[in-house]
């Protein structure tokens, strides 16, 4: 499906357009990365170690809401790339415990940096009116954000 052309000008349900609108913002926004090849799930679960501390694979399948094969496989990769490493578990000989690097940190600072970067500019290009219009939706948005 082309993104670009699902909402038009005519569109006749304001919800729809809303929806997709947010989508379509949201995807840009996590365009703007750092780590060449980086998956959103790769992303995912450097920016939830980031955030929380070292997690099981099981813990990270459960919060990324994939297999635990596919979480493996995604660790690997991280691993492989040096932005995370894997540690046996002190109590439990058969778990492991997975952490993100200081080059895994770097990846999570630099998206976040080029992010903010892009919203910033894309901020200063609207009007004073458009702004304020943005700063009076945002309650709601944060409702419906962590609803």
């Amino acid at each position: 499906m082309n993104y670009a052309n699902e909402v038009t000008a005519h569109s006749t349900d304001p919800e729809e357009e809303l929806r997709v609108l947010i989508q379509k913002v949201a995807r840009r926004i996590r365009a703007e990365r750092a780590g060449e090849g980086i998956s959103d799930t790769q992303l995912g679960v450097l920016w939830l170690l980031a955030s929380q501390g070292r997690c099981t694979p099981g813990g990270l399948a459960t919060a990324e809401k994939v297999s635990a094969p596919a979480m493996n496989r995604t660790i690997n990769n991280l691993e492989s790339r040096g932005l995370v490493h894997r540690e046996p578990s002190a109590d439990d000989a058969r778990s492991v415990w997975v952490s993100i690097t200081a080059a895994g940190e770097h990846v999570i600072a630099e998206t976040q940096r080029l992010r903010q970067q892009w919203f910033h500019a894309q901020l200063e290009a609207l009007s004073p009116a458009e702004r304020a219009a943005l700063a009076e939706v945002q309650p709601i948005l944060r409702r419906l954000a962590d609803s």
